[in-house]
């Protein structure tokens, strides 16, 4: 059984074909709405959007460990311990807040 503890043995796992292809099969699985959002009977779902920034497609849904990969490496690729969620529900289940920054223009007249 592997270990997923430093960035680099994730970052192996998540650049692996067998993450690669799982991941786009759940994504099918749970039609790409985000299975927090629906469970609050919400609807997230992907778009196609392109991020002229990142020069990639912006990222609105993630596959999710529901137990942390981290401390559960035997579910890795267990199919019953993975959902889609939007990035939003993403970063709430694991207490990453991101504070919008202050537009010190916005009550500017002229914008």
């Amino acid at each position: 059984m592997s270990e997923y503890k430093s960035v680099e043995q994730k970052a192996k796992f998540y650049n692996s074909y067998a993450w690669r292809k799982l991941s786009k099969h759940i994504k099918q699985r749970d039609n790409n709405e985000c299975q927090e959002c629906k469970r609050n009977g919400k609807v997230s779902i992907d778009t196609n959007e392109y991020s002229e920034k990142a020069k990639r497609k912006k990222i609105k849904l993630v596959v999710h460990h529901i137990k942390e990969l981290e401390h559960h490496p035997e579910l890795a690729l267990d199919t019953d311990n993975l959902e889609v969620v939007c990035v939003d529900c993403h970063n709430k289940e694991h207490d990453r807040s991101f504070e919008k920054k202050i537009n010190k223009w916005e009550s500017d007249e002229r914008w």
